[in-house]
């Protein structure tokens, strides 16, 4: 399917989400810019899914767990689910605290027009992200948007500089963190079982601890990140849970290591069994963290769908609130037309364009395999469940980014003394320069030699940058980190910038 078709597609599901609020929502004042945040929602929810879901199941694919074709299915059924299912009914108006009410000055109007050029600019800014093969943050594209308009409506004294310091500050804690914890979790997964004589007997004692962890990460994680905006009607139908209105730490942890004792004693027999049949190498191994990995990408998606589909439907419920209600809430609650438009426009961005970001993150970073990717998947629950508690400011994507960076990084790091052929022909190229070095100390008061020596040994030197950068090349492509970081740091000002030239514009047209 060429890129024509594709964006043709697109356009026919936002126009007919258009068409679907005029036909339901003709009696709302200006029902016509009900209309148009309606299609910018739509295009926002297509651009999460062709950006951001690539990070849940990037890491799958590219390990060979799964085809493209099988992740858009599975990311797509369960991204939608996550939405509509655990999507939650309420919203904040304006995304996490970032610009005081003031801004819109009472005007419910001026708030809509924030709200549109928002969403609108955080779509684009993702649009050219994807556009460019740089996974970034939506969360920071429509932070980043919210800002801008708020700006642009009420001045520089209406943001909260504090919150947005926080985000900032998210830009090293999340990679970092991520990427940290992938490694450990790989280092584990090699010092354990590959370093290993008998690398079948370590798999079977490592593995089933391994799954086991991972599962308690992932009913933690789905506990506290996908189940809390419906958290207060599964503890009416099981009432044995404590009264809260949103899953604690203490009880998503409960939940998790019971999901974890089920899990390892589930897994173990099969982990034997499968053993049993294998031979003692590496390939065989990684065969053990196939089905680890998809159920990984399936819970991940579901998690985030839930989570993050505010991103896209948030400033449109609340855009469709101050229409409804000629007022500026606080909380705005989500029809379910809206989550709708938010899941569905969500799976389609996947189909249409998750492929292009998917194979960035799975394979134009490091090589993956299973393993690798199993490291990934678990540092991005874990994180988000450590930064969540921590109150520190995560985002997901630069989490499942960093931890590709990470595992990237170890391998190098641990793999500084292979025998490769590029690392043999360094350690030729090496001796070389030595060589050169002796001689240029010893040649005495031959000065025509002394010259030729020199320049000999520059060229050399040279050389020997280019087959470190090309080793280095091998396992993680220094391209693509300085691209994506770059991308990161400049979400944010982006998106703000576009949102406020569009702010003035959809102002001018609504005046």
């Amino acid at each position: 399917m060429n890129n024509m078709i594709k964006t043709l597609l697109g356009a026919a599901f936002a126009i007919a989400v258009a068409f679907y609020v005029n036909f339901a929502f003709g009696d709302v004042p200006n029902v016509g810019f009900l209309m148009m945040a309606a299609v910018f929602g739509a295009y926002m929810a297509m651009n999460i899914g062709a950006n951001d879901v690539a990070n849940n199941v990037g890491p799958a694919v590219g390990a060979g767990a799964l085809t493209i074709g099988g992740a858009i299915i599975i990311a797509s059924i369960f991204e939608a689910a996550g939405a509509l299912i655990a999507g939650g009914d309420v919203v904040k108006t304006i995304k996490k605290g970032i610009i005081d009410p003031v801004a819109f000055a009472g005007d419910p109007m001026i708030f809509v027009y924030a709200m549109a050029a928002a969403l609108l600019a955080a779509a684009l800014w993702l649009t050219l992200a994807t556009v460019l093969k740089a996974p970034v943050s939506t969360t920071h594209s429509i932070v980043g948007g919210v800002m801008g308009a708020g700006i642009a409506a009420g001045g520089f004294a209406v943001v909260s500089w504090a919150t947005m310091g926080k985000i900032a500050a998210s830009w090293v804690i999340s990679p970092v963190l991520g990427g940290l914890i992938a490694a450990g979790f790989l280092y584990i997964i090699k010092s354990e079982i590959l370093h290993k004589d008998n690398r079948l007997e370590s798999a079977k004692k490592i593995v089933p601890i391994l799954v086991s962890i991972m599962a308690m990460a992932f009913i933690t994680y789905l506990t506290l990140k996908g189940l809390k905006k419906v958290w207060v009607d599964i503890v009416d139908i099981l009432p044995f849970l404590p009264e809260t209105k949103k899953p604690t730490l203490s009880v998503a942890l409960l939940f998790g290591f019971i999901g974890a004792i089920i899990t390892y004693f589930m897994v173990k027999p099969r982990v034997s069994a499968k053993v049993a049949t294998l031979e003692n190498d590496r390939t065989a191994i990684n065969t053990l963290f196939t089905i680890p990995l998809i159920f990984a990408a399936a819970i991940l998606s579901f998690a985030h769908g839930a989570n993050d589909v505010a991103n896209a439907v948030g400033p449109l419920a609340a855009i469709y609130d101050a229409l409804a209600h000629t007022t500026i809430s606080a909380k705005a609650s989500i029809p379910l037309w809206v989550m709708i438009v938010g899941g569905v426009g969500l799976s389609i961005g996947l189909a249409l364009f998750g492929p292009r970001l998917i194979k960035t993150v799975g394979t134009e970073i490091t090589e993956l395999d299973q393993m690798r990717a199993f490291s990934i998947m678990m540092a991005a629950a874990i994180t988000v469940v450590i930064a969540s508690q921590l109150g520190l400011p995560v985002s997901s994507t630069h989490i499942a980014v960093g931890g590709v960076f990470g595992v990237g990084f170890l391998r190098e790091w641990m793999d500084r003394k292979g025998s490769d052929e590029k690392r043999i022909a360094l350690n030729a190229q090496l001796e070389k320069v030595e060589g050169f070095k002796a001689e240029l100390e010893n040649v005495g008061d031959d000065y025509k030699r002394k010259s030729e020596l020199f320049e000999t040994l520059k060229f050399e030197k040279k050389k020997t940058k280019v087959l470190k950068r090309s080793l280095k090349e091998t396992y993680v492509k220094r391209g693509m980190v300085r691209k994506i970081v770059a991308a990161w740091v400049i979400t944010v000002p982006a998106a703000a910038i576009l949102s406020a030239i569009i702010f003035y514009i959809i102002k001018g047209i609504g005046a």
